[in-house]
C-alpha cells in the first residue's frame, strides 16, 4: 500500500515511486502529464544559488501552464515571454496589484525577448514599457512608432555550435554592425539599455558562453570609448542544459565559469539577467500513458500508446530530445521494440529501438524528464486529446 503521508516526488523515478505514478494514472485516467511544482522550485532554487548575481526570467515558452507560473512568480523568478498571450499570463499575477507598484514590476520583471514583433503588440506593450529586445534597424523604426517608452535591448549573433537547437540563424544582429544599431536608436530618441545573446537550446559547448560574454564585452568597450556611454544590463539568454542523460555536464560547472567570467569582463554594476526555461522543468513533469495496441511487423513487436509526436512527445520534432519509454513491469527480459502513437500518421514513431518487456493492451509506460517543450507544443490532430495535467506538491490549493 501507498503511505498517504509520503512526500511525493517525481524527478527521475525511482522503484519506490514507480507505485505511486502507477495508481495516478490508474485513478486519473492517461495519457497523464504530472507537473511536480517541488522540483520546479528545487530547479529555479538551484540556478539562482549557483548563479547568485544573475536575475532569472523563466522562458514562460518552454511550458507557459499559468499553475507552473504561478509557483515561480511566488518563488521570486522574473520572466521571459515573447507574445502578447505569454505576456498575459504573466500579468495574471500581478493585475491587482496597484498601478504604479504594478508598472514597476513589469519594467523591473519582465522581458520581451522576440526580437520580431507585430505592430499590435507593440502598440498593446506601449502603456507598460517592459523591456524589448531588437536585432535590426527595421525593427527599430517599429519600436519608434509604436512602443516609445519600452527600454532596449540589443541581441547580437553569438555561435551555437554543439547546442541542441541552434537559433544564430533566425536571430541576432551582427556584432561587427551593433554599435552602429546602438546609435542609431539613440540618434531616434531610444534608449538602449543592454545587450543579450542566446547560445542554443541545451547548450552542452560551454565555449559558447564564453565567445558570447568576450563578444559582448567589446560591444561595451566599443560603445564607451565612441560615446562615453555604460548600458546597465547584460542578458546572458538560455540554453542552460538539463541532464537528460550522465553524459550531459552539470550546471555546476558552467555556473563556476560563468561566475568567474562575469567577474573578468564587466563591471561590478552591470545587471545580469538570463532567461532558463528547459532547465527550470524538464525535470519536473513525467507522462504516463497506456498501451493501446500490439501487433509484431517484420519479426520485431510494435506497441501503440494513447500519446504521441502530435501531443507530449511533440519535442522529439520541435526540440529534437530524444525521450526513453519505460515500462513499469519489473522483468529481466527484454527486447528491442518499435512505440508509436495514437494517430493514423506513420510520421507517428515514437521509437524504434525502445528495450521493453512483453507488455500487454492496457499497460502503462512513463516517460520521465518531459516537461520543456513538449506539452506546450501539443496539438489536436487527428482529434486527439492533448494529455490530462496533473499538479502535485502545490501548497496553494489542490488541482486536478
Amino acid at each position: 500500500m501507498i503511505d498517504p503521508n509520503r512526500k511525493i516526488t517525481v524527478h527521475h523515478i525511482g522503484d519506490e515511486h514507480k507505485e505511486l505514478l502507477y495508481k495516478l494514472a490508474e485513478e486519473h485516467g492517461t495519457p497523464l502529464f504530472i507537473v511536480d511544482h517541488q522540483q520546479i522550485e528545487k530547479q529555479y532554487s538551484e540556478f539562482t544559488t549557483r548563479l547568485p548575481n544573475v536575475q532569472a526570467y523563466y522562458a514562460v515558452k518552454a511550458n507557459p501552464d499559468p499553475e507552473i507560473i504561478k509557483t515561480l512568480f511566488d518563488a521570486g523568478a522574473s520572466f521571459d515571454v515573447s507574445t502578447m498571450k505569454e505576456f498575459n499570463l504573466v500579468y495574471e499575477n500581478i493585475k491587482d496589484m496597484p498601478e504604479k507598484e504594478r508598472l514597476d514590476w513589469i519594467k523591473n520583471n519582465i522581458i520581451v525577448a522576440n526580437t520580431i514583433k507585430p505592430v499590435e503588440m507593440l502598440e498593446e506593450l506601449d502603456k507598460y514599457g517592459p523591456l524589448l529586445t531588437f536585432d535590426n534597424a527595421e525593427e527599430l523604426k517599429k519600436i519608434k512608432a509604436h512602443a516609445p517608452h519600452s527600454g532596449l535591448i540589443l541581441r547580437i549573433r553569438v555561435p551555437n555550435t554543439g547546442s541542441l537547437s541552434e537559433l544564430s540563424s533566425k536571430f541576432g544582429a551582427d556584432p561587427s554592425n551593433a554599435v552602429n544599431l546602438i546609435t542609431e536608436a539613440y540618434v531616434m530618441g531610444l534608449t538602449v539599455e543592454g545587450l543579450s545573446f542566446h547560445v542554443g537550446s541545451q547548450c552542452v559547448n560551454f565555449e559558447n558562453y564564453i565567445v558570447a560574454l568576450e563578444m559582448c564585452s567589446g560591444i561595451l568597450k566599443e560603445y564607451y570609448a565612441r560615446t562615453g556611454q555604460k548600458m546597465r544590463i547584460l542578458d546572458i539568454g538560455g540554453g542552460f542544459p538539463v541532464k537528460y542523460n550522465n553524459s550531459v555536464k552539470s550546471i555546476r560547472a558552467l555556473a563556476v565559469l560563468f561566475n568567474e567570467e562575469l567577474k573578468r569582463l564587466f563591471p561590478p554594476d552591470i545587471l545580469v539577467i538570463a532567461e532558463p526555461g528547459r532547465f527550470i522543468v524538464a525535470n519536473a513533469c513525467v507522462l504516463v500513458s497506456k498501451v493501446i495496441g500490439k501487433a509484431v511487423r517484420d519479426g520485431k513487436t510494435c506497441y501503440y500508446i494513447n500519446d504521441g509526436i502530435y501531443g507530449t512527445y511533440s519535442g522529439l520534432v520541435f526540440d529534437h530530445i530524444s525521450y526513453p519509454i519505460l515500462s513499469f513491469k519489473e522483468s529481466e527480459e527484454t527486447k528491442l521494440s518499435s512505440v508509436f502513437g495514437p494517430t493514423c500518421d506513420a510520421f507517428d514513431t515514437l521509437t524504434l529501438s525502445a528495450e521493453l518487456p512483453d507488455l500487454r493492451i492496457g499497460d502503462f509506460v512513463y516517460t520521465e524528464n518531459i516537461g520543456a517543450y513538449s506539452s506546450a507544443s501539443a496539438t489536436l490532430f487527428n482529434g486527439c486529446e492533448p494529455a490530462k495535467v496533473l499538479h502535485i506538491n502545490i501548497d496553494r490549493r489542490s488541482i486536478d
